[in-house]
C-alpha cells in the first residue's frame, strides 16, 4: 500500500524547506521500531515515528547524502537493507522504490538482474 498523503504531509514538515520528495517508504527495525525513508533530491531522510506508531513521524534519525545507496536489498524475508549502520526491513511492494532510488544514483547496476537474462 502506498504511503498516505496524511504520512507523507507529516514527514514533509520535518524536511528542509523545498524538499521535494521523490521517493518514500515505511522501514522498521526488529519489528518494534519505525521509521520512514524520504530520498530528496539532496539527501535519504530517515524519520523516527513515535514509539509503537508505523505513521506519526515525530523527528529525523539521520540525514545522508543523496549519493548514499539504500541497498542492495537482502530478499529475506523479510526483505531488508542496512543503512548507516542498523538493518531495516521493508515490506516486499517496497523493493522496487529501493531499487529505483538507487537506480538514480548508481545507474543499471542498482536494478534486479532480468530474469529473462540473454534469451
Amino acid at each position: 500500500m502506498p504511503v498516505s498523503t496524511t504520512v507523507r504531509e507529516r514527514a514533509r514538515a520535518l524536511l528542509p524547506e523545498g524538499a521535494e520528495i521523490r521517493y518514500i517508504f515505511p522501514a522498521s527495525h526488529n519489528d518494534t521500531t519505525f521509521f520512514v525513508v524520504i530520498v530528496t533530491d539532496s539527501s535519504v531522510t530517515v524519520l523516527a515515528n513515535r514509539l509503537w506508531s508505523r505513521n506519526h513521524p515525530k523527528g529525523v534519525w539521520h540525514v545522508f547524502p543523496r549519493n548514499v545507496r539504500i541497498g542492495p536489498i537482502d530478499p529475506g524475508p523479510p526483505p531488508s537493507f542496512e543503512l548507516g549502520g542498523q538493518r531495516f526491513e521493508i515490506d516486499d511492494e517496497y523493493v522496487p522504490v529501493v531499487n529505483a532510488a538507487d537506480a538514480e544514483v548508481t545507474g543499471q547496476d542498482a536494478l534486479p538482474p532480468d530474469p529473462f537474462g540473454g534469451l
